[in-house]
């Protein structure tokens, strides 16, 4: 899908600028055409000769040559690129994009370009979770830019945790995947419940659950991207969609998704129940702050909440597609077989507290899929951006045959 594209490779002054190798190789195997701008400092982490032979164009650093005085033009760059992949994104790099900082030839040329933008970030650990940084990331999302999210794993610093720019392959995959990706959702409406909710004990407590949100946005995104009319009905999350297409419903409470999924059900094409919706509530909620000298020890009164996957499943029309998901800490494939039967949902998506860097508040996913005809589909360990476009692909199959 790469052959006869333009590709403009941007590589910033990181250690995994040596990755750059092996990105670069793939997007020349593919058939892609692929031009190289390097910053100044990139030059101190892999040569300009290893990149211009795997290439095979010059490499770009400066606005001109010294020598001929010839004018590299990041206006007639950003014209002949298909697409700009800013790898690695250094938080240096990423706070200039989203200020319109254009002081080096891959800045000029990020602002002057008219094809999309993707940005794998690199960086320690610590500078990745700056607010400054999350907020730049924001930014840049916010203006169209397309995020290939860092890994966990081990750092240059010797430290562990997020930061380490994405896979060269998987990199390529995702620029290969936006460009191969059909709108097979197109004219479709989508329903999407996402993220925890809270359920009030008094105005300052509430009983709720470690849900980030970011699997649910994940497959809005995705299904945004492929066509689809999508509203998310999401409890309190700190995530936002990129796809600036995607409607959002906040509500709080199990009651409140409950109630904005009932209205959303008769007119949607596909649901998806993604959210971790509470169980319980409180049976009575105080209207001022318990206090602790007051109560001494408290025993709370739980009843159940309404099931909202019951609920839409009850309703359900034969044309429509009902997804649910499964987290599961013991008996995870039977509980989910189980929960797929009783909810009448097409399939469910299980994920276990038991897979490392799996579930709540991970950027990564590990899934297994089992429909209501018996089928089992397991996927390794990916990112929930990745995860969704794998579950989607399996929705539309069904879709196709029903």
């Amino acid at each position: 899908m790469l052959k006869g594209k333009n590709i403009i490779v941007g590589i910033t002054g990181g250690i995994a600028a040596y990755k750059c190798a092996s990105l670069v190789r793939e997007f020349v195997k593919q058939g892609a055409a692929v031009k190289i701008v390097m910053s100044p400092m990139a030059k101190q982490f892999i040569t300009p000769l290893t990149m211009a032979t795997l290439s095979q164009n010059p490499i770009l650093v400066d606005f001109f040559d010294p020598e001929n005085g010839a004018w590299n033009s990041h206006v007639s760059l950003g014209l002949w690129a298909d697409a700009y992949v800013i790898a690695p994104a250094t938080a240096n790099t990423i706070g200039k994009m989203a200020n319109g900082i254009a002081d080096n030839l891959l800045l000029t040329t990020y602002l002057s370009a008219k094809c999309p933008v993707f940005v794998a970030p690199a960086m320690d650990l610590d500078m990745y979770a700056h607010p400054a940084t999350q907020k730049n990331i924001d930014t840049l999302r916010s203006y169209g830019n397309l995020i290939i999210e860092p890994a966990s794993g081990f750092l240059a610093s010797g430290l562990e945790g997020k930061g380490r720019m994405e896979e060269p392959e998987n990199i390529a995959r995702f620029v290969k995947d936006y460009f191969s990706k059909e709108k097979d959702l197109q004219g479709k409406k989508v329903m999407i419940t996402a993220g925890p909710t809270y359920e009030k004990i008094d105005p300052v407590r509430f009983i709720g659950n470690y849900s980030s949100g970011k699997m649910g946005y994940a497959l809005a995104d995705e299904c945004a991207e492929r066509g689809a009319e999508v509203t998310v009905v999401s409890g309190p999350v700190s995530v936002k969609p990129a796809n600036k297409n995607v409607r959002v419903v906040n509500v709080e409470s199990a009651k409140q998704m409950h109630d904005e999924a009932m209205k959303l059900a008769d007119c949607s094409d596909i649901m998806i129940l993604c959210a971790a919706v509470a169980d319980y509530t409180p049976e009575t909620q105080a209207d001022s702050k318990m206090k602790r000298e007051k109560t001494g020890a408290m025993t709370l009164n739980l009843v159940p909440t309404q099931d909202i996957a019951a609920a839409l499943g009850k309703n359900k029309k034969e044309e429509q597609l009902m997804i649910g998901f499964a987290l599961e800490t013991d008996n995870e494939e039977v509980n989910a077989i189980d929960k797929c039967k009783r909810k009448n949902l097409d399939f469910i998506v299980l994920n276990s507290l038991n897979d490392k860097n799996a579930g709540f508040r991970y950027d990564t996913n590990k899934v297994t899929i089992f429909d209501k005809n018996g089928g089992k589909f397991p996927f390794d360990l990916k990112s929930k951006s990745l995860v969704a476009r794998d579950i989607i692909d399996h929705a539309v199959k069904i879709l196709k045959d029903k």
